[in-house]
């Protein structure tokens, strides 16, 4: 199968499995589900679908415990949805993406409550590294727009941005 039918098949499962889990599937355990993606093997035999769970430890374990127990009833949603020569079986698997974007903000507001609460401080040579590399920046991009106007000037016309 080719790997643009591989994916508008890994997204319709998502959505699917995705509405199923919000409108259709009444398991107590499974709550505050996100499904964030779906990776399917080339035979479409096997789907791992990626969900954030919000919650402590325990509780995401609870919630992977009831969405591994409603593999059945997800699995006939997708049979009744999706006309394929075999129904994928599923796993669930924890997308640990959006738990690490939420500790890099976590930790770039603490960084700037501590800039805020000193006063800067600055290194000798700081400010000459800076304007070194500020200046630098500024060349870069003089340089790129010189190589924008040139590709405007080509045969044919300014070349397409892909």
């Amino acid at each position: 199968m080719s790997s643009r039918r591989l994916l508008k098949a890994a997204e319709a499962i998502r959505e699917v499995v995705s509405l199923a889990i919000i409108t259709e599937l009444r398991d107590p355990r499974v709550q505050n589900v996100t499904v964030v993606g779906v990776e399917v093997t080339p035979d479409m035999r096997e789907a791992k679908v990626l969900v954030s769970i919000m919650g402590t430890e325990a509780q995401q374990r609870t919630v992977l415990k009831g969405l591994q127990n409603s593999v059945g009833f997800l699995q006939s949603k997708i049979a009744d949805r999706i006309e394929t020569r075999y129904i994928p079986r599923l796993s669930f698997v924890m997308d640990e993406g959006v738990k690490k974007s939420v500790a890099v903000q976590q930790i770039l507001e603490q960084i700037a409550r501590e800039r805020d609460g000193k006063p800067k401080t600055v290194q000798p040579g700081q400010e000459q590294l800076e304007d070194q590399i500020e200046h630098e920046i500024d060349e870069m991009l003089e340089d790129l727009d010189q190589q924008d106007d040139s590709n405007d000037d080509a045969p044919g016309g300014p070349r397409r941005k892909t």
